[in-house]
């Protein structure tokens, strides 16, 4: 596992220690006479560094890039350009991640930052512990097809084991398996409101009325329908069932 991965992944752990000083070795390298650790100014000045991108990181090891995906494609399939707005529609793919990564976050927080604020593991350790984990939830979600395309491209061989993948091979290949299955849950959301698109439009032109838009008249009846069906938890409850 990377320096800069184990940084980015820590960096909610080190800035809740009370201890952040320099009895903390962050990174160090192994020089000629041993190894060396850099020093706390360096440290610090990579931990912010590594803090900057920690937010993007995380979204691409979790659920959020299928839910967002998802969403975006059901509001442009209801014909709503922008409703619900996009800060509501992040917000509802944060919530629903933090839902859908519940286990893996509460695993984490037992087996490497409690004992990790207990001092009974030291920093790499507890990054050691808390890497499975989410290794293990990406590996579920990944298509052994994506990571076979990945390791071909970054000509690497096949690991016996793919728990043994390194997280900057083992992340493109859940982003790509990712997005592959939220274009397939976005087509089958996509059918039913095509389906009233093409039937409205069809009436429309048997009743000569060419001129008039049929988005116009297909919105309140797919917004009627997706009401009536209750579509949003249908949304919810199938987002939630494709991670298992």
């Amino acid at each position: 596992m990377s320096n800069w991965l184990r940084i980015a992944l820590c960096g909610g752990l080190l800035l809740s220690h009370p201890a952040l000083a320099q009895d903390i070795p962050l990174l160090s390298i192994n020089g000629p006479s041993g190894q060396e650790e850099y020093s706390v100014k360096m440290q610090v000045f990579l931990l912010m560094t590594a803090l900057s991108l920690l937010p993007a990181m995380l979204l691409m090891v979790t659920s959020f890039t299928r839910i967002i995906i998802v969403l975006g494609i059901l509001r442009q399939a209801l014909g709503l350009q922008q409703s619900p707005p996009n800060k509501v529609l992040i917000g509802i793919a944060m919530t629903l991640t933090l839902f859908i990564m519940r286990p893996v976050l509460t695993t984490i927080h037992d087996e490497a930052y409690v004992p990790y604020q207990a001092g009974t593991l030291t920093l790499q350790q507890a990054m050691e512990t808390a890497s499975p984990p989410l290794k293990n939830f990406m590996l579920q979600q990944t298509r052994e097809t994506d990571l076979e395309q990945i390791l071909r491209i970054a000509n690497e061989p096949a690991p016996e084991h793919y728990e043994q993948l390194d997280f900057l091979l083992l992340t493109p290949a859940f982003v790509l398996s990712e997005l592959k299955t939220a274009f397939q849950i976005g087509f089958m959301l996509f059918i039913p409101f095509l389906i009233i698109d093409i039937v409205v439009a069809s009436v429309l032109m048997a009743m000569g009325m060419m001129m008039l838009s049929p988005l116009i008249i297909s919105l309140p009846f797919k917004l009627m329908i997706f009401v009536m069906v209750d579509g949003w938890s249908m949304t919810v409850g199938t987002l939630s069932a494709s991670f298992g």
